[in-house]
């Protein structure tokens, strides 16, 4: 079990890295509102074991394969950047609407939630990336196993984002009511999160490492 500073230091980091956007708060409040709370669950379960598997990379070492072979970086990196301008195309195209705001939409399958939520979070590099150069530094070898640290902190950031996460899937149609009665802040919106994906996925395709 990793020292208590050490703990609480990489619960503040999680916390950050889950209220910051990414692909998957756009994919779980878009899945939430389509569908509903329970479709945003098990969306968010397969984010979660997206998780789990990256942790489980990088607590066991296979995460360096990532970063010892650039193409296989580049490979996730150009897939997470062209996923990332689909989404912003979906919000800035001729009569597209926004993440929050309600539409119908066919309904998938628990098996398809599931996966898409999964790789939703497998196409973000960054993921194991963050695994590999940040957990070494809230682990103390000489405080016991490392593969202990590693898993007891990993399993504490993705606690965190689940809880996090539970409370953005069940606020999303609390927000999209509220930018439904005012159709102004939901095209403003919309132009918003495009520019910010556009972003996003520009630094992804141009980020080396």
């Amino acid at each position: 079990m990793p020292e208590l500073y050490n703990m609480v230091g990489f619960s503040f980091v999680a916390l950050g890295m889950v209220l910051t956007p990414g692909p998957n708060m756009i994919y779980l409040i878009s899945r939430s509102i389509c569908q509903g709370h329970i479709a945003g669950l098990i969306s968010l379960i397969g984010v979660a074991a997206g998780f789990v598997f990256y942790m489980l990379c990088a607590a066991f070492g296979i995460t360096t394969f990532l970063m010892m072979v650039p193409f296989a970086y580049d490979a996730l990196r150009i897939a997470g950047a062209c996923y990332l301008v689909y989404l912003a195309w979906q919000a800035v195209r001729p009569k597209g609407k926004s993440p929050f705001e309600v539409k119908e939409l066919q309904l998938d399958s628990n098996r398809k939630l599931f996966t898409m939520g999964f790789i939703t979070n497998l196409l973000n590099p960054k993921i194991a990336v963050m695994y590999l150069s940040l957990l070494p530094q809230f682990i103390s070898p000489d405080h016991g196993s490392v593969l202990s640290q590693s898993l007891f902190l990993g399993f504490t950031q993705i606690i965190i984002s689940v809880a996090v996460n539970t409370i953005i899937v069940f606020s999303a149609s609390t927000i999209a009511t509220h930018l439904s009665s005012r159709p102004i802040w939901l095209q403003l919106q919309r132009y918003f999160m495009g520019t910010v994906l556009f972003g996003l996925a520009a630094k992804m395709m141009t980020d080396n490492k």
